[in-house]
C-alpha cells in the first residue's frame, strides 16, 4: 500500500472499528500508535482527522494511451514574429511597426535572430512539464502547440502514426474560455479526424493541487517583500476581448437564440480567491486585475494593471506582489510585461514591485497534471468557497473596459 492510498485505507478502518467497538481488545490510544508506527506518519492530527472522515467515493484511474498537453506556442526566432502573428490573429496579421515592436520585447526576453540552445521560454518550460509528467505517470505525454512549433496538427498526426488510440487532452490554460479553450479543443478534433478518442480536460482552475501550486510560490514571495512597508498582493489574469466573452445573440429561423456568456472573467477571479483563502489571515490586502489588453478587436475586459496600481498608490500602499494565476510558466506576459513593463510603471508611481517565481516545473504543478491526466475533471478537487477573502472595493466588480492597451 502507498501513502497516497493511506487515507481511504483509514477511512474503511475507521467503519470497522466503529462496527467491533464493543468487543475491542485494544484500547483505541494503543490501536492508533500501532496504526501511525506502521505506516511511519509521526502527525496523530491527520490520522485522526482520516479515522474521523465520512466515506468518500473516489472513481478509479482510467486507461489511455497517452496525454496531451496543448499550449499557445511562441517563434523560435526573430525573424518568425510576423508569421507566428498571422497565426495569432487568424490569418489577418498586424501592421509592421507592431511587429517591430515585439520583435524588440522578446528580444529584450533573451529571443535571438537564431535558434538558442534552451530555445524560447514558452516552449522550453511546456516540454519540460511534459518530460516531468512522463516520468509520473510513465504513459507518453505529447505537446502540440496552437500558434507556433510543435504545431497540435504535426503532433497529432505523430500521435496516430505512433498507434494511439484513447487520449486524455489537458489545456494548459487553467481557465475556460472560448478564445483559449474552445480553440485548443476545436483544432486537436479537426487535426484528429475521428483517428483516436479525446477525453477534454477543461476548466480546472479551482484544483486544489494547483491552488497549492500558486500559493507555495505566492507565500515565499512575501517572505521576501519588504517588511516595512504597507503591502498588497495584485493578482492577475490575461484579457481578452469583451466581445469573446458576452453572451452573443444569434437568429435561427425567425427566433433569437443567446449563447451563454463565457465564464472566464469569474474563473479568474475565483482562483485567486482560492489562493488567498489558501494563504489565509497570512495574505495582506489582496485586488485582481487583468493584465496585457490588445490594441485590437474592440475593448478589452478590465481594470487593467496600470490604471489597479495607480489606485492602489493612491490607497497608501507602498509595495505590491504581483501574482499571476493565468499562467503556468514564463513567456513574453511575464518576463516583459511584469519584469520591465510594470516594473517601470511601479517606478513612476513611486511604489515598489516585485512578484513570485513561475509555476514552471512546480513539483505541485506535476502533481495536478498527473491527477487531471488520471482522473480528468470526474474527481477535480475543489477548495471550499465558504470563507474565501473578499478584494476590495477597488477591483470588486469589472471595471470598464479599456478601448486601447498595451499589448
Amino acid at each position: 500500500m502507498s501513502l497516497r492510498d493511506l487515507p481511504f485505507f483509514l477511512i474503511g478502518l475507521a467503519s470497522e472499528k466503529l462496527k467491533l467497538q464493543e468487543q475491542a481488545v485494544t484500547p483505541a490510544p494503543l490501536q492508533e500508535a500501532r496504526v501511525l508506527a506502521q505506516y511511519e506518519i509521526s502527525n496523530a492530527d491527520q490520522i485522526a482527522a482520516a479515522m474521523a472522515a465520512p466515506v468518500v467515493e473516489q472513481p478509479e484511474p482510467e486507461q489511455f494511451d497517452a496525454v496531451l498537453l496543448l499550449a499557445h506556442g511562441t517563434p523560435d526566432v526573430l525573424g518568425e514574429m510576423d508569421a507566428y502573428l498571422k497565426l495569432v490573429t487568424g490569418g489577418r496579421g498586424v501592421p509592421p511597426h507592431v511587429v517591430h515592436e515585439l520583435q524588440e520585447r522578446y528580444a529584450e526576453i533573451g529571443l535571438k535572430d537564431e535558434p538558442t540552445p534552451e530555445g524560447p521560454h514558452l516552449t522550453r518550460w511546456t516540454l519540460r512539464q511534459a518530460e516531468l509528467l512522463h516520468e509520473r505517470i510513465e504513459i507518453p505525454v505529447y505537446v502540440g502547440m496552437r500558434n507556433w512549433k510543435p504545431f497540435i496538427a504535426d503532433t497529432v498526426a505523430q500521435m496516430k502514426q505512433d498507434g494511439v488510440k484513447k487520449v486524455r487532452a489537458i489545456c494548459l490554460a487553467p481557465q475556460n474560455s472560448r478564445t483559449s479553450v474552445g480553440l485548443y479543443r476545436r483544432a486537436t478534433e479537426t487535426a484528429a479526424d475521428g483517428a483516436f478518442e479525446i477525453d477534454f480536460v477543461a476548466g480546472w482552475s479551482e484544483h486544489s493541487l494547483l491552488i497549492r501550486a500558486f500559493a507555495e510560490r505566492l507565500r515565499k514571495a512575501l517572505e521576501a517583500a519588504p517588511q516595512d512597508k504597507k503591502t498588497a498582493v495584485l493578482f492577475t489574469a490575461h484579457s481578452v476581448p469583451c466581445r469573446t466573452i458576452q453572451a452573443k445573440p444569434t437568429e435561427h429561423h425567425g427566433m433569437l437564440l443567446t449563447t451563454q456568456a463565457d465564464t472566464y472573467a469569474v474563473e479568474c477571479k475565483g482562483t485567486a480567491a482560492l489562493v488567498a483563502n489558501e494563504l489565509g489571515d497570512t495574505l495582506p490586502d489582496w485586488y485582481f486585475c487583468f493584465q496585457s489588453q490588445g490594441v485590437s478587436g474592440g475593448p478589452w475586459i478590465g481594470p487593467s494593471v496600470e490604471d489597479t496600481l495607480a489606485s492602489l498608490r493612491d490607497s497608501g500602499y507602498e509595495h505590491i506582489v504581483l501574482h499571476v494565476i493565468g499562467f503556468l510558466c514564463d513567456h513574453v506576459e511575464i518576463l516583459y510585461d511584469i519584469d520591465i513593463a510594470f516594473q517601470k510603471t511601479a517606478q513612476e508611481l513611486g511604489i515598489t514591485l516585485s512578484r513570485p517565481e513561475s509555476l514552471n516545473d512546480s513539483p505541485t504543478l506535476i502533481a495536478a497534471l498527473a491527477d487531471l491526466a488520471r482522473r480528468g475533471t470526474r474527481s477535480l478537487p475543489q477548495h471550499p468557497a465558504s470563507g474565501a477573502s473578499q478584494p476590495a472595493d477597488v477591483v470588486q466588480v469589472l471595471a470598464p473596459v479599456e478601448e486601447s492597451a498595451t499589448a
